[in-house]
């Protein structure tokens, strides 16, 4: 059942202006926003994917990634249909790529008590809101993350931050980490790809830091759109500037959905990406998609504190949040 949404206001009449994320959509009356999934009903704003998700997973935390937050542990993972980006590399595509507009409505019921019960029964630590767009689903999220939190369990956001500073306000006393998808470090790239901007993400990012959110960043490196030195070393300075302990994963592209003309990323240019993250002096800096790069290294001495494999962590060497061998502090929730 549709439900009133929340962050927007009535204009001109039945028109209402939604300020969820950071299109700013200004919607008339029986039209929905760019996201596909909320409508405006005689001037008032509905979500029609309020628990209905199209997928629910038991995950390990690292395939978010999230590698320092909880590490080796589980995450009940939830996503409706929908999302407020277009971009054609998408790997989720079936299911962020279809809208309630379209008369997409396929996903079933899982109320948010539901999700947490489902979460405490697979002994996970936490809930992820991911897959798709968790922005679009807010609501939902909101008040599952809000059962979560009473019941002890950790909250998290995949998201490709395209959101506005009131929703991450709004959400934040029951949001733990997100990890967001910095796609590219030129406004020209989001524009042409995403049908999104730049700007609106790197505020949320710096955004998220000041509220405390524990934060890592993905890129996936896609040859010749988002792959060239000067872009990478943009990207990586800014992330420096806000946090060099934010983790930077630079993950390998896989031709997939309108991308299927572009080769699959040389893993010499994750390498080489890793390197310029390194000069720019990022603590933490990970290989996605393969079989290499994943572990995590004190960052003074180099002593292995994390093994890795795909998707998993094999070893944690981390007595209280310190390197076991020189005794220094290690960013991120590792308990």
């Amino acid at each position: 059942m549709p439900k009133e949404a929340v962050l927007y206001e009535k204009i001109d009449g039945q028109k209402v202006h939604c300020f969820l994320c950071a299109h700013n959509c200004r919607i008339d009356n029986g039209q929905f926003g760019i996201c596909g999934v909320r409508k405006n009903e005689g001037g008032r704003l509905y979500t029609h994917v309020y628990g209905n998700v199209i997928a629910s997973h038991v995950d390990p935390i690292e395939k978010k990634p999230l590698y320092h937050f909880l590490p080796g542990s589980r995450s009940y993972s939830i996503a409706t249909i929908g999302c407020n980006f277009k971009c054609g590399f998408c790997q989720n595509w079936e299911i962020s790529q279809v809208s309630i507009r379209s008369g997409d409505t396929q996903g079933y019921e899982l109320k948010p008590e539901e999700v947490v019960r489902e979460a405490r029964r697979s002994a996970c630590k936490s809930i992820s809101y991911t897959y798709t767009e968790p922005t679009v689903f807010f609501e939902y999220a909101y008040d599952t993350a809000k059962l979560a939190k009473r019941e002890g369990i950790y909250n998290n956001f995949v998201t490709n931050g395209f959101m506005t500073v009131e929703a991450l306000d709004k959400i934040r006393p029951y949001l733990d980490a997100a990890n967001v998808d910095l796609k590219s470090f030129r406004d020209e790239f989001y524009r042409k790809n995403c049908g999104g901007r730049l700007e609106p993400v790197t505020t949320a990012i710096k955004h998220m830091k000041k509220l405390g959110l524990w934060i890592e960043i993905t890129t996936l490196l896609i040859p010749g759109e988002n792959d060239s030195p000067e872009e990478l070393r943009g990207l990586a300075h800014f992330l420096a500037e806000v946090g060099n302990e934010i983790p930077w994963h630079i993950s390998r592209f896989h031709p997939d959905y309108q991308f299927t003309g572009h080769e699959i990323t040389p893993v010499e240019s994750l390498m080489a990406a890793r390197d310029i993250g390194v000069k720019a002096g990022l603590k933490y800096v990970y290989l996605g998609n393969v079989d290499e790069g994943g572990d995590t290294h004190c960052p003074s001495c180099k002593e292995l504190v994390v093994k890795r494999g795909m998707l998993h962590t094999e070893a944690v060497r981390i007595n209280n949040g310190r390197c076991p061998a020189c005794n220094t502090p290690l960013e991120g929730v590792w308990s």
